[in-house]
């Protein structure tokens, strides 16, 4: 995630740096080869945007995994499980994008980044629910248990907050 992030940050200054060398004419290149250029940048901006996305869908994910498979968690996410879905995710970020960037027409790029963008968001949404209403349940089963019951409100509300905070910094970062 850190890299795909850093990817960003880097492709998005490579491409602004080398539109600002050409129009101050310090970078002079053929019309064919600055848009060879754009593409390779463009494909790296899409990669890396699809990358950092897919990133936060695994670890979300993988975080659903350790709570509601906890005894399971080292037989399923295996170290060699763990490779793979990385090298998957940068193989269909790169293919993808590559794919897009090729066969680019009218807006079918944004569209198909805003469609993944809202499916991962809907993707984190669904699974950190699922995880919170188990956490809440948990909480109402211990709390139910103990001799004189005590209110679970205190710790619902904080994990009602987390996640709202969590899903909130997704949406304000990511939406634009």
């Amino acid at each position: 995630l850190a890299v795909s992030d850093m990817l960003v940050s880097i492709s998005n200054l490579a491409e602004m740096l080398f539109m600002l060398l050409l129009e101050h004419g310090l970078l002079v290149m053929r019309p064919s080869i600055v848009r060879h250029m754009d593409s390779v940048i463009d494909t790296l901006i899409c990669s890396s945007v699809v990358s950092s996305l897919s990133f936060l869908g695994v670890i979300a994910v993988d975080r659903y995994i350790t709570i509601f498979y906890a005894l399971r968690y080292h037989s399923i996410m295996t170290l060699q499980r763990a490779v793979a879905t990385m090298a998957s995710v940068w193989l269909a970020s790169t293919v993808s994008s590559a794919v897009l960037i090729t066969y680019y027409r009218s807006n079918t790029v944004l569209l198909c980044l805003i469609g993944f963008f809202l499916f991962m968001l809907v993707l984190m949404l669904v699974l950190y629910i699922h995880m919170f209403a188990l956490a809440r349940h948990h909480l109402h089963s211990i709390s139910s248990q103990q001799k004189p019951p005590t209110a679970h409100r205190g710790g619902s509300l904080k994990a009602a907050v987390t996640l709202t905070i969590l899903l909130g910094v997704f949406f304000i970062c990511w939406g634009p």
